[in-house]
């Protein structure tokens, strides 16, 4: 419940006479209003990755480009947590990223070692437990067994490879989260070489100019020059470096950035064996373009417009288990597809609706009733990462209520 303190009398003009007595006490101070319109870019943006994780269309990438713009929403949070210490906000941003990578690598980890999975399969024993430390500090890709046969009927073969297949956001982040402190310094002193810096880097590594050492080298450096610019321009609207620009600049830069990115697409084959996640620097580009623009556009809404209030309850709960979304819906989409492979087996189905059991969408609908169960028997670690009493379904129903109920009582 807030209060509507008394205006303060101007400086140099007298005010009313007060009562004598004690000093009003000061208003509690309110924690930071969410941003709903980076909420909904956020639950958008996962909604996408699962879509085009299932279907595998090239365009839906192009039609919202998912992982540039949640690198810059992180980058905007990271760039405004780092007004306390650079060393305490690393360290909380560390503490809730890593126990729920923690929890499905206990849990990944000892199913590939049941289904056999050992040092031997690496070739080089000591490195594969070397490696095995990625699990917990994914400073480079953990590893994972490869082949694996599944559980019949339930989880398909190679679902360690599924597992696996998100980590790199992992370890992109935490990379992002460490260096932000420095990119934040460059940020502030030169503004636009410091965005446009990890663009120049992709055309470089694109160009092959540059020679990599190894293949963990080359994967970390790649990520970053295809998202940082997109992580740093979330910095630069929290610093309120886009407000700086004449407003004509941003609509007429994005396009050209975002339409070379297409160009340079097209020009390498962009297609459906071919995606942006192909093309690094035309997923760059793009993604940088259309990042910038959606800043730009940026409405800053703490309430919800009227005709969105009845998505918030969704929005909010994908919002609070976005890791917890992210980290497992590639398994979720294997044993989805697994299950409803197993309708074939009913001949009265195979010969009636066999349009229906070709549908991916039945398989959308059920991978999304997965993530649903994950969500209640994992998501609690990220209130416990947070330092939050853990809840099953954080949709803010209840605060919702509650805040309602208060708001009637106001005035």
């Amino acid at each position: 419940m807030t209060t509507t303190g008394l205006p303060s009398p101007r400086d140099g003009a007298a005010g009313p006479e007060q009562p004598s007595g004690p000093p009003p006490a000061e208003p509690a101070t309110r924690p930071p209003v969410r941003d709903r319109y980076f909420d909904l870019l956020r639950a958008v943006a996962l909604f996408r990755v699962v879509l085009y994780h299932l279907m595998g269309w090239a365009w839906l990438p192009v039609v919202f480009p998912s992982m540039g713009v949640m690198f810059a929403l992180a980058g905007n949070l990271m760039a405004r947590s780092l007004k306390r210490p650079a060393v305490q906000v690393v360290r909380g941003r560390m503490r809730r990223l890593l126990p729920p990578l923690w929890l499905l690598g206990a849990i990944g980890v000892t199913g590939m070692l049941a289904q056999g999975w050992s040092p031997d399969d690496d070739g080089h024993p000591g490195w594969w437990f070397l490696h095995l430390g990625f699990w917990i500090l994914p400073l480079s890709d953990p590893p994972y067994a490869e082949g694996l046969p599944g559980v019949h009927g339930v989880v398909g073969e190679d679902w360690a490879a599924e597992l696996a297949g998100p980590l790199w956001y992992i370890r992109a982040y935490l990379w992002f989260v460490l260096l932000s402190p420095y990119l934040l310094k460059l940020l502030r002193a030169l503004p636009w070489p410091t965005v446009f810096s990890p663009l120049v880097l992709s055309a470089v590594l694109q160009a092959g100019w540059v020679s990599l050492p190894g293949e963990r080298v080359d994967s970390a450096l790649t990520d970053f020059s295809t998202f940082g610019a997109c992580w740093i321009l979330g910095m630069a609207h929290q610093q309120g470096v886009l407000k700086r620009l004449p407003q004509y600049v941003v609509p007429s830069l994005a396009p050209i950035v975002a339409g070379a990115g297409l160009w340079y697409a097209f020009r390498n084959d962009f297609g459906a064996d071919h995606d942006l996640d192909s093309i690094p620097l035309a997923q760059a580009l793009w993604s940088f373009g259309t990042v910038l623009l959606l800043l730009h556009l940026s409405p800053s809404w703490t309430e919800w417009p009227r005709r969105l209030r009845r998505w918030d309850r969704l929005v909010t709960l994908l919002n609070s288990r976005a890791v917890t979304v992210y980290l497992w819906h590639n398994v979720c989409i294997l044993t989805a597809a697994t299950l409803y492979d197993r309708l074939w087996g009913f001949e009265t189905l195979e010969l009636n609706v066999p349009w229906l059991l070709e549908s991916s969408w039945p398989v959308l609908l059920l991978a999304w009733i997965l993530i649903a169960g994950c969500v209640l028997a994992f998501g609690w670690m990220e209130d416990l990462a947070a330092k939050r009493r853990p809840r099953l379904w954080p949709d803010g129903g209840r605060t919702g209520r509650r805040r309602a109920g208060t708001g009637a009582h106001r005035g």
